[in-house]
């Protein structure tokens, strides 16, 4: 659709027209530097929600007659609220800048409010099904390493990194900030080389922006209360020996990356369809492992198998039991084996561990360190990870161990300043008692005071 105008305007109407919508949703945005041209049903815009077909027939202008380059954006999360939430709550600091600054310029351009998240969720199988792809997938996002292939179509898939809890806000607003530097790295990097491609812009889930409305809109401005976001978008996977549940694990986000390309998205499978096989896992009350078994996830990959391996130990130094997650296994058509040794995944038994982010990456707190040749082929990517493998009740996970230490960078800043203040504080006071009045003093009607210079 050509000659879209402001972007944030049309984004703010999705956003006013989609209040009641039941299904869960995601905006998608797509544009075209090259000639594929967008002319959808204006209905698309009034409330509706794009299924998987009609998402399909808005692509065709992509795929034929013969595809050109694609670049795929996917966000864990992402909401039409998210636009004009954060870009009208934080004053200039519009953390979608590059986004809507590309949107405005692009001769061909396209914004879906609501598309359905199972379409979404399946998009990138769709793209690989459609054509004949070069497909690359940036992890790193080192653009010059990028070799573009010209003699067929490219498909480039960027994980973009997830946001944080909706409870810390300004995290938030830095995460997708920091997407929308690399959106628009990686634009301006193509379009530099004169390479013609197609965007898509989406994400997997909807985000949840939790707010009061009263206080939304009268102090916007100000320290706003928020709401709890909701925990769990959908129940844990669960492992029981006889009816009693002995293992938990939950994700928002699952996904495996191997040789660089081939992205893995597990998260459906494991918690929403349920098609993963749990039964090789094994219970005990020292060693547990947590088994999780996959048919053909994707094209090339007949069974893949990921092993979470925990034990419990006592500790004489803390006088109680803690429970480990000593190490991952990644195990591909029963023959190729990777493994990972685990960083700071633990917690006393009677607990679950849950971390923001896990996985291979340098900059994730708690990460998975390859210890043998195969586990460099694999990137790992789970978000808001929580697993208990001991001491089970009710089928709930217990209080959480958190990988993010009680002093954090906020704690020891306000820690520091304290000191400083309290240390000028002391010194002040202790001045002011070391003060002392004069034992003598001049009487004009007197003869002149006389101060030895002894005294």
């Amino acid at each position: 659709m050509a000659g879209l105008g402001p972007a944030a305007l049309l984004l703010l109407l999705g956003a006013l027209l989609l209040p009641g919508l039941p299904a869960e949703h995601v905006p998608a945005l797509l544009w075209s530097t090259g000639r594929s041209q967008w002319n959808p049903d204006p209905a698309l815009h009034e409330g509706h929600i794009v299924s998987a077909q009609e998402l399909a027939v808005l692509l065709q202008p992509v795929l034929t007659p013969n595809p050109s380059n694609l670049v795929l954006f996917l966000q864990e999360r992402l909401s039409i609220d998210d636009f004009t939430y954060y870009s009208e709550s934080y004053g200039n600091k519009n953390p979608f800048q590059n986004v809507q600054e590309i949107l405005q310029s692009s001769p061909s351009s396209l914004v879906l409010p609501a598309v359905d998240c199972k379409a979404t969720r399946n998009l990138l199988n769709f793209l690989q099904a459609s054509g004949d792809w070069n497909l690359k997938n940036l992890t790193n996002l080192d653009l010059s390493q990028l070799e573009v292939n010209t003699s067929k179509p490219n498909l480039f898939v960027i994980q973009l990194q997830p946001l944080t809890s909706g409870l810390n806000e300004i995290s938030t607003l830095e995460a997708i900030a920091e997407n929308d530097k690399i959106i628009g790295r990686l634009i301006r990097d193509l379009q530099e080389r004169g390479i013609h491609f197609s965007v898509i812009y989406t994400a997997v889930r909807p985000s949840r922006i939790s707010r009061k409305t009263d206080v939304t809109w009268k102090l916007r401005r100000q320290l706003m209360a928020t709401e709890e976001e909701d925990s769990l978008s959908y129940p844990p996977l669960n492992v029981t020996t006889g009816n009693d549940t002995c293992i938990l694990f939950y994700a928002s986000n699952f996904s495996l990356v191997a040789n660089g390309s081939v992205l893995i998205e597990l998260t459906d499978a494991t918690f929403v369809n349920r098609s993963v096989d749990v039964s090789s896992s094994v219970c005990s009350d020292t060693n547990t492992t947590l088994s999780l078994k996959y048919t053909k996830p994707v094209n090339g990959i007949n069974s893949l198998e990921i092993r979470f391996l925990m034990t419990n130990m006592f500790y004489g130094g803390s006088a109680r039991n803690w429970f480990t997650l000593d190490s991952v296994e990644i195990v591909q058509d029963e023959e190729k084996l990777a493994k990972y040794n685990v960083s700071v995944i633990s917690a006393p038994a009677e607990y679950s561990f849950h971390c923001q982010l896990v996985g291979t990456s340098s900059l994730y707190l708690a990460r998975l360190i390859p210890s043998n040749f195969e586990a460099i082929n694999w990137d790992v990517f789970i978000s808001r990870f929580q697993i208990q493998g001991f001491n089970v009740e009710n089928g709930q996970f217990s209080y959480a161990s958190d990988c993010t230490g009680f002093f954090s960078p906020t704690i020891w800043m306000g820690l520091v300043t304290s000191i400083i203040l309290l240390w000028i504080l002391t010194y002040g006071i202790h001045m002011i008692m070391q003060l002392t009045t004069n034992s003598r003093f001049d009487d004009p009607k007197g003869p002149a005071l006389s101060v030895p210079q002894t005294e």
